[in-house]
């Protein structure tokens, strides 16, 4: 009996890798319509995070394939495209960023990882300054802790959060006022949209005025279940409601995107990388 058990075990575990392993190397893309009467004229953006430099075919050609074939009007991004570890390897996503941006408009927000390359420069040197001096090189806007116009209605924002915000089990807290000290106010005149690397402040972000916020790093929860969503975030909460998806709260709204790559917990089971593309529609 027990030798069954531990064979049935052993094979559900090697299916259940095999399967992440085929997983990690499919792209969806999935929409989103989001109409607006701030918006006077449509939009489609395509927003990646979560990258941590895992390639897609040689030189990411899969990737750049597929945003290809949106063709969207702009590209925003969420943080996270490289790997904190080690000396930091950020070579995969400066060559995707270089390429996407001699095609299209790119804003790039700063995930956990970016922040901990300049943070930790005892480990990283100068790692960080070297990585944000080729992404303007490549035409790339940075959004640390700043704004910038797109177009004239359309505001963007990207908000570097605090080490404390990625803490396990007990993440700091943060507030409407703790936002506006570190990025202002929000644009209320035009379209604002926020990106914030962890969707646990969907309540502040909106508050703050984020018509929409896009976030990410919860890389899907890992493994999904049916009805329930994802199981475990990388600050290891569990069943968190905010692992993937849309929300809306107050008519203002969260796109938590399932993210493209893997780090410490290198596994994807019904949670496959996402290339999330908002529709922003003006209202007629």
């Amino acid at each position: 009996m027990w030798i069954a058990a531990g064979v049935f075990c052993a094979t559900l575990g090697a299916g259940c890798l095999l399967r992440s392993k085929h997983e990690k190397e499919q792209i969806t893309v999935e929409n989103t319509n989001i109409t607006s009467d701030k918006i006077k004229k449509d939009c489609t953006i395509v927003f990646l995070s979560d990258l941590h430099s895992h390639c897609f075919g040689k030189e990411n050609h899969k990737l750049l394939s597929a945003i290809d074939q949106i063709n969207p009007d702009v590209i925003l991004v969420g943080g996270d495209m490289m790997v904190a570890k080690g000396k930091g390897d950020t070579n995969v996503s400066l060559m995707l960023m270089k390429r996407l941006a001699s095609r299209y408009p790119v804003f790039y927000g700063n995930g956990n990882h970016e922040i901990r390359m300049d943070q930790e420069r005892h480990i990283y040197g100068d790692g960080w300054d070297v990585f944000r001096k080729k992404l303007k090189k490549f035409g790339v806007i940075v959004l640390a802790d700043r704004t910038e116009v797109y177009r004239r209605d359309i505001s963007i924002t990207g908000i570097d959060l605090d080490s404390g915000c990625y803490r396990k089990f007990h993440p700091e807290k943060m507030t409407k006022k703790e936002m506006e000290d570190k990025i202002g106010k929000a644009d209320s005149k035009r379209f604002q949209i926020l990106l914030c690397h962890s969707p646990l402040y969907f309540h502040a972000c909106e508050t703050w005025g984020s018509d929409l916020t896009l976030s990410g790093h919860f890389h899907g929860g890992t493994i999904r279940l049916p009805l329930v969503g994802g199981i475990m975030t990388p600050q290891f909460q569990f069943f968190n409601p905010y692992c993937a998806g849309t929300f809306t709260k107050n008519s203002r709204h969260m796109i938590v995107s399932r993210g493209l790559g893997t780090h410490s917990i290198n596994i994807r089971i019904n949670n496959k990388p996402q290339i999330v593309v908002v529709k922003l529609k003006a209202k007629s």
